[in-house]
């Protein structure tokens, strides 16, 4: 992680902007007011950055520069503003001063909240830039949410954040890392979400969106961050809106044939389902930082290698700060109110009955469940032979099921563990009983009975010891890809041994 340079204040930002006598640009708002070029304006020399400012509210005047769209608040509509702007800033200054300004223009399309009905604050920012005198432009968008309860606080956290987009743009675009850390300077994300951002240009070289992304989450501007599956960054909102959904949680180091056939069999099943039958369904694979952090520090190449597989065999990607099963749900209840399903296994099942982790609610597990099942959501339950759960404690995981000391080791090694026959303790046997029969918990049917002895880290030691069997482990697509790119300490035995 970069170190942390030192915070300028607001005012300061605007101010070494507008005395730097290099950049020069325009400014268009639309929407919470026009509180970035206010802040430009009040700390004094702006005519040495500002060429023009512009606010176009009524939707007539709005088409009349920037032409119709679908929608006003959309990264379309912004991308629209930064065209237009630009072009129109080139064409009459270029020829005046093109050799020695490194023109910018700043847009942002922004809805705040409405003192006529309870709307959420979001907007698009984004700023186009040369970072040399002549250079082809660059960019950075992102999109933002914003928290305060009154209009006016609200524009004026939108005025900080477009700032501190400008100032990153001209000033840690060699540091990416920086630059969305510093995107939360003098504000907090108490007032403000950052939940998607994307640089492109030649300020940025070889920067990777995914792991820019990424570093929104470990800093703490938003919990969570997509990936299509060819890479690209996507925003939670446009993807997931008033769509069904069915996530998976794992490690995914390496995928194997467990991941898939777990999604698989599950999709089926939630297919059928009446609520969902006929609508437009999102089935996401998700790891949580917690399992990206697990070994300390952030390992960049590690996330990369993980989401670069995951795209390679068709699925899009879900990074989160959710590490309760209820907080992953109330997240996507912020964008649909259309049936969840949740795919896991067995150990999964027991993490979830455990109630240590829900020491920081009132209520405790039962809150938790509350909070989960509280409108169409399902689990759908892979099964695991009992000799693979002895292996699975055995590999240092907890039990999950209590302190009755028996929990599923009653069991002989042979039998296999279902949602139908787990067993939990004691004192949570009603509350789970409960689930079974109101069909929050589903048994994943048709399950492939080869890949229940499947487990990926026993997959990944064997790629670093140069065991072959690994291979059968994991789809094709997988292995090929691994043994391409060398991932995951494939070909590292072999190094050494050389």
């Amino acid at each position: 992680m970069s170190e942390k340079k030192e915070l300028l204040t607001t005012n300061r930002k605007a101010l070494t902007i507008n005395l730097d006598g290099t950049r020069y640009g325009t400014i268009a708002e639309i929407g919470a007011g026009q509180e970035v070029s206010r802040i430009f304006f009040q700390v004094g020399g702006a005519s040495g950055a500002i060429a023009k400012t512009m606010s176009a509210y009524d939707m007539t005047f709005s088409d009349a520069i920037y032409g119709k769209a679908p929608r006003y608040v959309s990264r379309e509509r912004l991308t629209t503003m930064l065209d237009h702007e630009y072009r129109l800033l080139k064409e009459r200054l270029a020829e005046k001063r093109g050799d020695r300004t490194k023109f910018f223009v700043f847009a942002d399309t922004v809805v705040a909240k409405s003192f006529k009905g309870p709307n959420d604050g979001h907007g698009w920012l984004g700023v186009r830039f040369q970072h040399e005198v002549g250079a082809e432009p660059s960019e950075i968008i992102i999109h933002v949410r914003m928290w305060d309860k009154e209009n006016i606080l609200q524009q004026q956290a939108l005025g900080i954040v477009g700032v501190n987009l400008i100032y990153a743009a001209f000033n840690y675009a060699a540091d990416p890392a920086q630059l969305a850390q510093s995107l939360a300077d003098n504000i907090g994300t108490d007032r403000i979400e950052v939940d998607m951002l994307r640089v492109s240009g030649p300020a940025f070289g070889a920067v990777d969106n995914r792991l820019l992304s990424l570093r929104l989450v470990q800093f703490g501007l938003t919990n969570a961050v997509m990936f299509a599956p060819n890479g690209e960054v996507l925003q939670p909102s446009e993807v997931l809106h008033h769509k069904t959904v069915l996530v998976e949680r794992g490690s995914f180091r390496p995928v194997t044939h467990v991941n898939v056939d777990m999604l698989t069999c599950a999709t089926a099943q939630f297919l059928q389902e009446p609520m969902v039958k006929g609508k437009e369904m999102l089935v996401l694979m998700e790891i949580t930082m917690n399992n990206l952090l697990a070994e300390g520090d952030l390992d960049a190449a590690d996330f990369l290698a993980r989401v670069d597989m995951l795209g390679h065999i068709g699925f899009t990607t879900m990074i989160s700060n959710y590490s309760e099963f209820y907080r992953l749900v109330s997240y996507f209840r912020r964008y649909t109110k259309e049936m969840i399903g949740v795919a896991m296994g067995i150990n999964n099942l027991l993490e979830i009955f455990n109630e240590k982790y829900y020491e920081d609610l009132e209520g405790g597990i039962l809150e938790s469940m509350g909070r989960m099942f509280r409108h169409a959501v399902k689990l759908y339950v892979y099964p695991m032979r009992q000799a693979a759960y002895d292996s699975y404690l055995a590999s240092g995981h907890p039990a999950g099921t209590g302190t009755n000391g028996s929990g599923n080791h009653a069991f002989s090694a042979g039998v296999m563990i279902t949602a139908q026959n787990l067993q939990v303790t004691d004192r949570l046997r009603n509350l789970y009983a409960f689930l079974l029969e109101n069909h929050n918990l589903d048994c994943i049917r048709g399950s492939n009975p080869d890949y229940l002895n499947i487990f990926s880290r026993d997959v990944l030691q064997r790629i670093k010891n140069g065991d072959d069997s690994w291979e059968q482990m994991v789809p094709a697509k997988v292995a090929d890809f691994i043994k391409q790119r060398k991932l995951l300490g494939y070909g590292a035995k072999a190094q050494v041994a050389g």
